[in-house]
C-alpha cells in the first residue's frame, strides 16, 4: 500500500501541536498552583472562639474573623452611648484653648502695685512702672478726702532712687490745684532712664504749695 506523503505530514504536525498543547496546559497548571501556594480561602464555619479553625488562621495567610451578632450590638450601643458624651468632651477641650488664650490675651496683675501714702485726707497712689521709649514712667493718682482744694506745684517734686541720687522727673496730666470730693485724677511721672543706671528702687516726696503743710511721701518702689 503506497502511502501518501502529504497525510503523514499532516499526522505528524497535529501530534506536534497536540503534544505542545498538553505541555503547555501541565505547565500553565504548575504555575498556577505555585502561584496560589499562598493563598488561603477564610474558613466561614462559625466556632465558640470566633475564630477560624483552618490552619489557614495560623499560617502566612491570615483567615477571615468573623464577629458574633451581640458583641456587634454590644460594640454599636457603646459607639452609640459615647456619641451622647463626645460632643460635651469636645467642647471642654475647646474651650480650653480659648480660656488659655483669653487669659493670655489679659494684662497680668502686678502684685507689688499699688503703693500708696496718705496725709491730712489727701492720698497719693502709684498703680503701676512701665518703660516707653527712653522713660520710666509711674503711673500715679490723686485724690483729696479733705473739705478744702490743695495746690501742688510739681517741680517740687522730689525723687531719688536707692544709691540716693536725686533724679530729674516731669509730670503729666496731675492737676495743680487739686479738688476735694471722690474723684480721683490720674498722670504719670516721667524719669529718664539713662539715669537710673544700676537703680533697683525708688523714692518720692511731694508737698503742697506754697503751704507745705502735708507731705505725701513713700519709697520701695520697684524699677523694674
Amino acid at each position: 500500500m503506497k502511502v501518501n506523503p502529504t497525510v503523514v505530514l499532516t499526522f505528524l504536525l497535529l501530534s506536534m501541536m497536540f503534544g505542545a498543547g498538553a505541555l503547555s496546559a501541565s505547565l500553565g497548571l504548575e504555575l498556577g498552583k505555585a502561584a496560589l501556594k499562598e493563598v488561603t480561602q477564610p474558613d466561614v464555619r462559625p466556632n465558640t472562639s470566633g475564630e477560624s479553625n483552618s490552619p489557614a488562621a495560623t499560617g502566612k495567610g491570615q483567615g477571615l474573623k468573623l464577629l458574633k451578632e451581640d458583641e456587634v450590638i454590644k460594640t454599636v450601643k457603646a459607639r452609640i452611648s459615647g456619641k451622647e458624651v463626645e460632643p460635651e468632651a469636645a467642647e471642654t477641650k475647646a474651650a480650653e484653648p480659648e480660656a488659655e488664650a483669653k487669659a493670655a490675651e489679659e494684662p497680668k496683675k502686678d502684685e507689688r502695685f499699688p503703693i500708696a501714702t496718705k496725709d491730712q485726707d489727701v492720698s497719693l497712689q502709684v498703680t503701676g512702672v512701665r518703660r516707653e521709649g527712653s522713660a520710666l514712667l509711674l503711673d500715679v493718682s490723686l485724690k483729696n478726702g479733705g473739705s478744702r482744694s490743695v495746690q501742688f506745684l510739681y517741680s517740687f517734686l522730689n525723687v531719688t532712687d536707692d544709691k540716693g541720687r536725686s533724679l530729674s522727673a516731669t509730670t503729666q496730666g496731675l492737676p495743680g490745684d487739686l479738688p476735694p470730693g471722690d474723684q480721683s485724677y490720674s498722670g504719670t511721672v516721667s524719669i529718664p532712664s539713662a539715669l537710673l543706671e544700676n537703680a533697683q528702687k525708688l523714692s518720692l516726696t511731694l508737698t503742697d504749695y506754697p503751704d507745705q503743710e502735708l507731705e505725701l511721701k513713700m519709697s520701695e518702689i520697684p524699677v523694674q
